[in-house]
C-alpha cells in the first residue's frame, strides 16, 4: 500500500465565498474587503487562494505610483 505524502505547498486553497464566515476569513487573510474578494474571484475565475492572492499582488503593484510613473514616462 502507497501513502500519498502531499506538503502543504502543494495543496490547494480553496475559497468559499457562499459561507459568510468562510468569506470574513479569506478577505482578512487577503487583507481586503468582502466585496472586494468577491469581485476578484469573478476577474480571476478561480476560487483558488494562491490565485487570488497573486491578482490582488499584481494589482496592488499597478496601483503604486511609482508604476504609474514609469508607465507615463
Amino acid at each position: 500500500m502507497e501513502i500519498q505524502n502531499i506538503s502543504t505547498t502543494a495543496r490547494k486553497e480553496l475559497i468559499d465565498i457562499s459561507d459568510e464566515q468562510d468569506r470574513n476569513y479569506w478577505a482578512t487573510r487577503l487583507g481586503v474587503s468582502c466585496e472586494k474578494l468577491k469581485s476578484t474571484v469573478k476577474a480571476v475565475q478561480s476560487m483558488e487562494f494562491s490565485k487570488l492572492k497573486d491578482y490582488l499582488r499584481m494589482e496592488k503593484i499597478k496601483t503604486a505610483s511609482t508604476y504609474q510613473r514609469f508607465l507615463n514616462a
